[in-house]
């Protein structure tokens, strides 16, 4: 955490602030990625110092962006969506449309997904089929799953 005592910067409502090293050293991240998140407005951290010489410093509210941020990201959603989300959580105190939109964006989601699930096992169905084809056509030519082996090792 940053210097200055115990409480510097450290309050009930914010709680610690970090440095973007500090930041990005707890979520994984490098500081190239959380300026990137910074430039697309995901993030809005305090800045200290004077102007030229500024330091970017994170609070308890940039800690939760970044967590849904990185999470959003894991399950597969655009900045674009992440940043509506986010937007919507700023504005919506009861959080409903904020619930509704992520309700959207996670249905669009899972059939992505089911999509792409049920492309994949077409996939390894189709090479499954090939690899046996495969092993039947070497296997009709006196060569077994052994011999095959052994000369790629060889």
């Amino acid at each position: 955490m940053m210097d200055g005592g115990e409480d510097a910067g450290d309050d009930l409502m914010s709680g610690p602030r970090l440095a973007i090293g500090e930041l990005a050293g707890e979520f994984g991240l490098t500081h190239r990625t959380i300026r990137h998140y910074e430039d697309e407005g995901l993030l809005s951290p305090e800045r200290i110092g004077s102007a030229r010489g500024s330091a970017r410093v994170y609070g308890h509210r940039d800690r939760a962006r970044l967590a849904l941020i990185c999470r959003g990201k894991r399950l597969g959603f655009s900045l674009a969506e992440i940043k509506d989300f986010l937007n919507l959580y700023d504005t919506d105190d009861a959080q409903i449309e904020q619930m509704r939109y992520m309700r959207t964006i996670a249905r669009r989601r899972i059939s992505a997904l089911e999509q792409q699930l049920a492309d994949v096992k077409q996939t390894l169905s189709e090479l499954c089929t090939i690899d046996t084809q495969i092993s039947e056509h070497l296997r009709r030519n006196g060569i077994t799953e052994t011999q095959d082996m052994e000369e790629k090792h060889s």
